[in-house]
């Protein structure tokens, strides 16, 4: 893989009281029909016990990839460098029986589909059931009273009448609750949300995020969240981390974010957004190009191909993640390193609102 320098490490300026995770240089390499491709290209953050993160960006952007590296998901003979640790302990070097056990019991994942990521075979109080057997060592009586008990924090209609139900015998909002339930069974100190209301109609998807905000904040875990959903994230999560050709590009605390871009990339995907009182008939501002493909990434900035601002320095060199401070006139200020920005250029644009 291509020695990029060490990124920096994205931390809030006021040290909370307890780390719960943190990602350091994580670069994930994949095995494909071409070669070894690098996918993750030194992503870094923390994340506070109780705390809410969120990830966005287009698709192909490295937003999943980042959660199955976290989770030990990853496709055989794929490489893995730096550092991942949940509660001080070392994942990276983990083999899997050993992330087996703390997969469902310290940290737990929502998927994007939960019709391809429930068993067709087993009815859905024994999925809920496993972990708890696995992890907790219950009976199989305590294990389904425990999943009923679940299923019905999670406020699925008719819950004991749906025990026995098999997942085709759902809703896609129900079959949502099931995997919420399955993620939350052993208590997890961390949930991972990927795109977790993708398939779900808008009133439905309310419903569902408003239980996951509860549920999360009532036990106190911490949340990454990944959406392409930007009215989401600021609902949602406090801080956001924009993601674009395998590393973080900006992060902020939301309201920050929502207030003032900086990286052009940033900017772009604001400036997408749909907006009320538009005439009809009205296109909306786009970003040219595509993401490039994982085999292509270019030599320096992953955004230089799109970026109406690239200079010759964009595509010599990688540029590293900068902490950026603002005070009341949105001057730049090195003592408040609220925002980290990776751009060669950021100190010469204009900053959008």
């Amino acid at each position: 893989m291509k020695d990029f320098k060490s990124s920096s490490w994205i931390q809030d300026p006021i040290q909370p009281k307890e780390l719960l995770l943190s990602v350091k240089d994580l670069r994930v390499s994949l095995q494909t029909s071409r070669g070894q491709a690098e996918a993750l290209r030194g992503v870094s953050f923390d994340m506070q016990r109780g705390e809410t993160l969120g990830l966005i960006g287009e698709s192909g952007c490295g937003k999943s990839l980042t959660a199955l590296a976290i989770m030990g998901l990853l496709p055989e003979r794929s490489k893995v460098m730096g550092s991942v640790q949940l509660n001080g302990i070392e994942l990276t070097q983990m083999n899997d029986a050993a992330l087996c056990k703390m997969r469902g019991a310290r940290m737990a994942m929502i998927f994007q589909e939960p019709m391809t990521a429930l068993n067709p075979l087993h009815p859905i109080w024994k999925q809920i059931a496993e972990p708890l057997q696995l992890h907790q060592g219950m009976s199989v009586q305590a294990a389904k009273a425990r999943a009923l008990e679940l299923l019905e924090r999670v406020q699925l209609p008719q819950a004991r009448k749906r025990l026995d139900a098999y997942p085709h015998q759902l809703s896609g909002g129900q079959r949502q609750r099931v995997m919420i339930s399955i993620a939350l069974a052993c208590k997890p100190d961390i949930l991972i949300a990927d795109e977790p209301t993708t398939a779900l109609d808008v009133t439905v998807q309310k419903e569902v995020l408003t239980l996951i905000h509860q549920l999360v904040t009532e036990d106190g875990m911490g949340l990454l969240l990944i959406s392409h959903d930007l009215g989401l994230m600021r609902d949602q999560v406090k801080r956001v981390m924009v993601m674009y050709g395998g590393s973080v590009v900006e992060s902020a605390p939301t309201e920050d974010l929502f207030q003032m871009r900086v990286h052009p990339y940033t900017q772009g995907l604001f400036a997408a957004r749909p907006k009320l009182g538009l005439k009809r008939g009205t296109r909306l501002q786009t970003i040219p190009g595509q993401v490039p493909e994982i085999f292509n990434w270019p030599t320096g900035c992953a955004f230089s191909e799109r970026c109406s601002f690239t200079e010759k320095s964009c595509t010599d060199s990688f540029p590293q993640l900068e902490s950026v401070g603002f005070n009341a006139q949105q001057q730049p200020v090195s003592s408040q390193p609220k925002r980290w920005v990776r751009c060669l250029k950021w100190q010469k644009l204009e900053m959008s609102s």
